[in-house]
């Protein structure tokens, strides 16, 4: 009889290909207006605080259109802010 594994994971599927630019004007509208709105109420260190929080992150991204279980959640939120904030 085997003993379970007292080891956990997430199975998240590696995704392939591009946002597309639809969802891509609109993830960057509505996260620059969400950040916009933290730093106006909280300051700039809320932001930063918020943004290296993974649950807060992944929650974001899923605000921002993103499968919340997306492989590329990481990088088209990220490209959505810079976008933002230096368009």
């Amino acid at each position: 009889m085997s003993k379970p594994s007292s080891a956990r994971y997430a199975d998240m599927p590696l995704h392939y290909g591009h946002v597309p630019v639809w969802l891509a004007q609109r993830m960057s509208l509505l996260g620059g207006a969400v950040v916009e709105s933290i730093i106006l109420e909280y300051g700039h260190s809320a932001v930063l605080s918020r943004l290296s929080d993974p649950f807060w992150f992944q929650a974001f991204g899923s605000v921002l259109g993103m499968d919340w279980h997306s492989s590329g959640v990481t990088t088209s939120v990220m490209g959505a802010l810079k976008r933002a904030i230096n368009p």
